[in-house]
């Protein structure tokens, strides 16, 4: 191998090297654990083994068939785990759903592998189920860049400034999707593209977390935070209008009312709801939630005769008598018994 492959071969399975390792730090050895970081690492694993696959394929031609099928078969989950990883990060959850995207993946490849190994098929596996794993790969990057809209509008709004957060979710994303491009137009120019475009993309976001956490704290170990720059009025008005939602289908009697639900409802990042909360009314979502309630009761507090005091309480959405007083007498400075008494006698 002269000394200009060597080179090639060097840049082109260092990033897939260092990212198997990485991968499994994330996995095993990140201080505070967070459930997002083993989609992440689970990301990393597979675009490693797709990558040291494509390197090792191209300066050994005769690389056996075993693993060039493991090869091909982890871009199955790429996809998936890209997925995963931005969401449990945007909707700060488990996304408890997770197993129904990567158990059946799972099943069908290997039973692909039994039934169809590449040895045997490749012309099978060249003329359809690697066509099939890439169009797969790419729905999910589309899935993903759904999620990331937000973010997306936003690096064209020049009145917003991207948190970090943000900018390292877009950089992954986006760096995913180089790589897919890189391996769809290795026919037109060279297959090794794919992996140099890996190692490429996998140190610049490697640089940009050395940096972030020099600053201050890892990017997939902290919350998706807002900060104290409040948000336009003409951002805030379309936001506001959603929330009346909450009040027109009384989705505050539900005592078990998350910020996440309602986010979800008025199609909203979770962090972007709770911001405008907080800077712009001046309000935690509970209390937001409470004095809804508190209004509620106070009604019906005047119009109903039949139901006691702690049956609207609950009513109401509040989850215990000492909760609703408590509550309701920091809102309106009495108590539900004396705003009952006085507004009867009107």
């Amino acid at each position: 191998m002269d000394f200009e492959r060597q080179l090639l071969f060097f840049f082109s399975a260092l990033g897939a090297f260092n990212g198997f390792l990485l991968s499994i730090y994330f996995a095993y050895s990140t201080k505070h654990k967070k459930f997002s970081n083993y989609f992440l690492s689970l990301l990393l694993f597979v675009l490693s083994i797709r990558i040291i696959k494509s390197v090792f394929l191209y300066f050994n031609p005769n690389l056996s068939s075993v693993f060039i099928q493991i090869g091909l078969s982890a871009c199955v989950l790429i996809g998936p785990a890209l997925y995963l990883y931005i969401t449990s990060l945007i909707k700060e959850s488990k996304t408890k759903k997770w197993r129904l995207h990567i158990i059946p993946f799972t099943i069908v490849l290997i039973v692909l592998g039994v039934l169809y190994p590449y040895l045997e098929h490749r012309k099978l596996w060249s003329r359809f189920i690697v066509k099939i794993i890439y169009i797969q790969w790419l729905i999910y990057i589309l899935l993903t860049g759904i999620e990331l809209k937000y973010i997306i509008k936003n690096v064209f709004n020049k009145s917003i400034k991207l948190k970090e957060i943000e900018i390292w979710l877009l950089s992954i994303f986006i760096g995913v999707l180089v790589i897919w491009l890189s391996y769809n137009i290795g026919s037109f120019t060279s297959y090794i593209v794919g992996a140099l475009s890996f190692s490429f993309v996998f140190y610049l976001l490697l640089l940009l977390w050395v940096f972030k956490r020099n600053k201050s704290t890892l990017f997939f170990e902290e919350k998706i935070k807002y900060e104290n720059k409040k948000f336009d009025e003409e951002e805030v008005k379309p936001i506001i209008k959603k929330l009346a939602v909450i009040k027109e289908e009384k989705l505050f009697k539900n005592p078990d009312l998350k910020i996440s639900e309602i986010a979800k409802k008025l199609k909203i990042p979770t962090h972007q709801l709770s911001q405008l909360l907080n800077d712009n009314l001046g309000k935690s979502f509970s209390l937001f939630i409470n004095e809804l309630r508190i209004e509620e009761a106070k009604q019906l507090l005047v119009s109903e005769k039949i139901y006691t005091i702690e049956t609207i309480g609950y009513d109401c959405g509040f989850n215990s008598k000492s909760t609703f007083f408590t509550t309701f007498k920091k809102v309106t400075g009495t108590t539900p018994a004396k705003y009952k008494k006085e507004n009867s006698k009107n």
